[in-house]
């Protein structure tokens, strides 16, 4: 069987900024070798945790640049690109030079909060847009609306350049029947650091990963045990992970993950406002988690 060509482990990248808000070029560059280095298999690009909703367009253009020529083609590169505007989502889909990346991540619409059938529309007309091949992420907890198992079973058989789902619902129920019920081509990656194990071992082909920034070897050797099937070697790291997982979304996200990268002195611990940093008081249990890994 051909490996698909997004299993493993991919993580969805910080954006690092310098204190004054602008992009840190030196911190990203700092960030994606540290990255590769820890044996992930690609990166995902301007997603949630990048804090896309704060950058624009020529923001975001410097970002997709500055990673595919800090990466030097060693991982495989995915561009987020979504949003709750159809139209404008297709149109961005020239408007941005994408040299160096092999897929899209495009969020299902958030906010405006379009029942089903708008789901499927809106994913249809990015089907028939997008250069690359797209994977669906569905993250109720932010968009306000889940995207059934219906709702993914038909966009998966309809729109052949949907090749996976993001699948962020946290609905082992609803993932498990995906997994069961897709079409041959299109696959399941767990959006979860905390379930990627289990979810594995039901039929995901991995992760698109938070905590992989902060500690990539660990996270990647688990999930390769698991894709391997040796389970018995990927639980006790997934064991280890599980409070730093658990701190790292105490305060929300990027918080959490950039705490723990400044702690490591890989990126700068700043963000654009709505986003702050975590509590001192919280900044201290992550320490005390950290000592132990």
């Amino acid at each position: 069987m051909t490996k698909h060509p997004f299993s493993g482990t991919g993580v969805a990248i910080v954006t690092p900024f310098l204190e004054n808000g602008d992009i840190d070029q030196a911190g990203l560059e700092k960030l994606v070798n540290h990255l590769v280095e820890g044996n992930v298999d690609y990166l995902v690009v301007l997603g949630t945790t990048g804090e896309n909703a704060t950058l624009n367009k020529e923001e975001k253009q410097l970002v997709f640049s500055l990673v595919n020529a800090f990466n030097k083609g060693r991982a495989k590169l995915v561009a987020g690109i979504g949003g709750n505007d159809t139209r404008a989502v297709t149109k961005a889909f020239s408007e941005f030079d994408l040299t160096g990346y092999s897929a899209i991540l495009s969020v299902s619409p958030y906010y405006n909060k379009p029942n089903a059938e708008g789901i499927f529309q809106h994913y249809k007309a990015i089907n028939d847009a997008a250069p690359l091949p797209v994977i669906m992420y569905n993250v109720p907890g932010r968009t306000g609306m889940n995207v059934n198992t219906a709702t993914t079973l038909r966009i998966a058989n309809a729109c052949k350049n949907i090749i996976a789902t993001k699948e962020a619902s946290g609905n082992m129920e609803q993932i498990l029947q995906i997994i069961k019920d897709k079409p041959e081509g299109f696959e399941v990656i767990s959006g979860d650091d905390g379930i990627t194990l289990p979810l594995i071992a039901c039929g995901a082909i991995g992760v698109i990963s938070v905590l992989a920034n902060a500690y990539p070897k660990p996270f990647s050797d688990m999930v390769n045990f698991c894709l391997e099937g040796n389970f018995s070697a990927a639980r006790p790291i997934h064991e280890k992970m599980l409070p730093v997982i658990q701190s790292m979304f105490a305060e929300g996200s990027p918080s959490g993950v950039k705490a723990y990268l400044g702690e490591l002195n890989v990126v700068k611990e700043t963000f654009r406002l709505p986003v702050v940093g975590v509590s001192a008081q919280h900044k201290e249990t992550i320490k005390s988690i950290m000592k132990g890994i």
